[in-house]
């Protein structure tokens, strides 16, 4: 999956959108109201890293069973290592699967965002 074929995915999402509350380098994808710069991070995306690297939320057993299967999946990356993945997009994780992956993390945002 390419940067953009990423980010076009990403934008699929109902009420999804694009922020920068950590500086340039680094794009927050969002569900939620806008208006306020409020939401709640779904995906990270550190877009100057080469592999880029993907941080989503995750179930925090499947976490620990994608970091044994994947030596490309590793604790999120300055977020919770128990609910986040930091993901290093070198092809490894199929694309289908980290397709899964992302729709998992919006599920899960927007899940924790109703309780």
């Amino acid at each position: 999956m390419t940067h953009k074929e990423l980010h076009d995915y990403l934008l699929t999402f109902p009420n999804s959108w694009l922020d920068f509350p950590f500086g340039e380098e680094t794009s927050v994808y969002k569900v939620g109201h806008n208006e306020t710069g409020g939401g709640k991070m779904f995906a990270l995306v550190a877009d100057e890293t080469k592999p880029l690297r993907l941080s989503l939320k995750c179930d925090p057993l499947l976490s620990e069973k994608l970091r044994e299967v994947y030596e490309t999946v590793l604790p999120g990356y300055h977020l919770s290592k128990k609910h986040w993945n930091t993901i290093l997009l070198t092809g490894q994780v199929p694309d289908d699967e980290l397709r899964s992956l992302i729709q998992m993390s919006y599920n899960l945002t927007t899940n924790a965002a109703q309780d």
